[in-house]
């Protein structure tokens, strides 16, 4: 069994997790601000608690996105970071899929069928994809995504299972048959997505490490707001 050391801090926690031979170790904690002065010791605190040093890591995984833009590139320096300075691959994971995992597994079975999963991106706006669980991975059905409310609900119809922040922020967003409003264990989820993504190869050279944003901007340049006091 691999030695996986994973990161996420999209959102406003971070999760860590650490996999082995020895079972998963997992911590979660407050991420926002925080999260920059915290990953590096917690993880290592959850190696040394596991008798394991950094350098027994076979890879280590991060939430590349989409998500909060400081927590996405706290995750993905740490990870390129630690992976360079152990001589490891990266396993770049999908922010919202880990919430996806995180409804399978309070599900307590495979789901079947598509699931959607559709978190607050602030802005009045929401990041969402859909997935399907098969053959012991999930599968990208589209692509995640920046949406306003009503794009959203014009793309998916009606789905019959959601999962995300978006369902207690954005009450137009409606009911389905299956939803998962509230994360059980992001920490938990990481640990499970990580080991799969390993699995099926999704290593990466630690200089490849990069962060997904979908969000084209989230401020204007001071040029631009110059541009637009002139026209004022």
């Amino acid at each position: 069994m691999p030695v996986l050391l994973a990161i996420d801090s999209s959102t406003d926690s971070l999760a860590i997790a650490l996999t082995g031979p020895g079972g998963a170790r997992i911590f979660e904690g407050a991420g926002g601000a925080k999260a920059s002065e915290r990953v590096v010791p917690e993880a290592l605190s959850l190696l040394a608690a596991a008798g394991l040093k950094l350098v027994d890591v076979d890879a280590v995984a991060f939430g590349r996105g989409p998500g909060a833009f400081t927590g996405l590139r706290t995750a993905c320096a740490v990870a390129q970071g630690l992976a360079f300075g152990a001589g490891k691959p990266v396993l770049p994971l999908d922010s919202l899929m880990l919430v996806a995992e995180d409804a399978r597994l309070q599900a307590g079975a495979e789901l079947e069928g598509p699931l959607w999963v559709a978190m607050d991106a602030r802005m009045d706006e929401i990041y969402a994809a859909q997935y399907v669980f098969e053959q012991g991975r999930w599968m990208v059905l589209d692509e995640p995504a920046l949406y306003a409310p009503a794009a959203l609900i014009q793309r998916w119809g009606q789905p019959k299972a959601v999962a995300g922040s978006a369902l207690r922020v954005f009450a137009q967003l409606g009911t389905c048959e299956r939803s998962w409003p509230e994360e059980a264990s992001r920490a938990r989820a990481l640990a499970s997505l990580a080991g799969q993504a390993f699995a099926v190869g999704s290593l990466l050279d630690a200089a490849e490490a990069q962060p997904l944003y979908v969000r084209d901007k989230v401020a204007l340049t001071t040029a631009e707001r110059l541009a637009i006091g002139a026209k004022a």
